[in-house]
């Protein structure tokens, strides 16, 4: 009888990736895909914990489950990613929730196979945590199943070794690894070969790429390799950090043509005390005169920031700064967040935690401002033609979807199929990142 999988995934696009290697496992063992949670045999919650609220829900869907498992003993539940990998998290998932099946880490994804077979015949659940390692097997193979056409996610790199005092991730992710850039070209060539169109390459810390290899390769030089097939193409990449982002990786998205010209550069905050809190090793002016450089060598650069409020000890004054660079900057926009504790960061045990209301209050006034820059930007698109990569239909709108090159989504009406192709829209609307219009022949 044939068995089926779900897998729910939480956080950034490793994580989206990485379930699709999941995906990949579970179709090598002769699962099928399943959507509804309440059909499939086996069910994978590939988690997050880089907030607070990531990991909240996380455990409310897992705990959702218990009723479903009493009434049907045979359901594997496993559960994996970041969330397991903090110490301790293992055991407290054992407890919470004994109904859960199988408990894996970040550092052995590629062994859940295995651990499904060893889970077969025995009651008691599976849980092997994997400390972090120099290399990790099977993390140089592409073992993915995509459901992502045209887009392609690409790990470079895994791990960080920057240590923000706010940040878990290098205590779950582990030391910084990059993989041999013949192996990404690899990968990358036979993704172009299949069709795909645009290509996103990633890694905690994309800029520090090679640098654990001893600088023999280096980012820039690894998109100059995959910029030599002149077919046409999109690449992006994230994420970059602002210390690392240096003139010869501005040289290499003005020199190749398929970079797109829409850079993601978290800064997370104005005032140079709290970078300084942070770990970030920059300056606002550091950061602010790198984005004078990027956009002198490739006019019309837009840049997505990543920005955080609420970081203990942060003043008025700390966040009026932050508003300050904001509008300097001119982001095309950003992903904001309240800072949350985590436990383990040295962050966490600081003293002049902020309050949750005062946290509320300059979270909506960063949006407003966010936004309020991102509707300029949109507006300026009314009347343009603008080529997109077409993605999707969406069935509830009856409308095709896709990005431009600076990630705007287009929506519009055809009755064609354009799903993987570059066409060309006229804007006849703009609202948010949203914009839509008619298909320019």
């Amino acid at each position: 009888m044939e068995k089926s999988y779900c897998i729910v995934t939480y956080g950034c696009q490793m994580n989206v990736h990485e379930s699709e290697k999941i995906a990949g496992i579970l179709r090598a063992k002769g699962y099928t895909r399943e959507a509804r949670e309440e059909e499939a045999d086996i069910i994978v919650f590939n988690t997050c914990c880089i907030r607070e609220n990531a990991e909240n829900h996380a455990y409310g869907n897992i705990g959702a489950l218990k009723k479903m498992k009493k009434a049907r003993p045979s359901l594997l539940i496993a559960v994996g990613g970041c969330m397991t990998q903090q110490d301790g998290a293992a055991e407290k998932l054992k407890k919470k929730f004994p109904f859960v099946d199988i408990v894996f880490g970040t550092h052995n994804l590629e062994e859940l196979g295995r651990l499904i077979d060893l889970k077969e015949g025995r009651k008691k659940a599976v849980v092997e945590i994997v400390p972090g390692k120099e290399r990790v097997e099977g993390e140089d193979k592409d073992i993915s199943f995509r459901t992502s056409y045209p887009n392609a996610w690409v790990n470079i790199m895994y791990g960080c070794n920057n240590f923000c005092s706010y940040c878990i991730v290098p205590y779950v992710r582990g030391r910084e690894r990059s993989r041999r850039p013949e192996n990404i070209l690899a990968e990358a060539n036979a993704l172009l070969d299949e069709g795909y169109k645009e290509i996103t390459l990633l890694g905690q810390n994309v800029n520090s790429y090679g640098n654990d290899a001893g600088g023999v390769f280096t980012f820039p030089q690894l998109l100059d390799k995959i910029c030599k097939r002149k077919e046409k193409f999109r690449l992006r990449f994230m994420t970059s950090n602002p210390k690392d982002f240096g003139e010869e990786l501005i040289r290499a998205v003005a020199e190749n043509e398929q970079v797109c010209n829409l850079i993601h550069l978290p800064v997370q905050a104005g005032s140079d005390r709290i970078l300084k809190l942070m770990n970030r090793k920059y300056t606002a002016e550091e950061y602010l005169k790198k984005v004078e450089l990027l956009r002198k060598a490739v006019p019309g650069c837009c840049l997505t920031t990543d920005l955080m409020v609420g970081f203990p000890t942060e003043t008025e004054e700390d966040f009026q700064d932050t508003l300050r660079l904001v509008k300097e900057a001119g982001f095309s926009t950003a992903f904001t967040f309240v800072y949350s504790p985590r436990a383990g960061t040295a962050a966490a045990a600081m003293e002049g935690q902020i309050p949750d209301e005062v946290k509320k209050d300059r979270i909506m006034r960063l949006v407003e401002a966010v936004n309020s820059g991102t509707r300029e930007l949109s507006s300026a698109y009314l009347g343009k033609t603008v080529e997109i990569l077409c993605e999707d239909f969406d069935e509830k709108k009856k409308l095709y979807l896709g990005r431009d090159e600076y990630g705007r989504m287009g929506y519009f009406q055809s009755e064609e199929n354009h799903i993987g192709e570059f066409v060309r829209l006229k804007i006849e609307e703009a609202a948010g990142i949203s914009l839509q219009g008619s298909l320019v022949k």
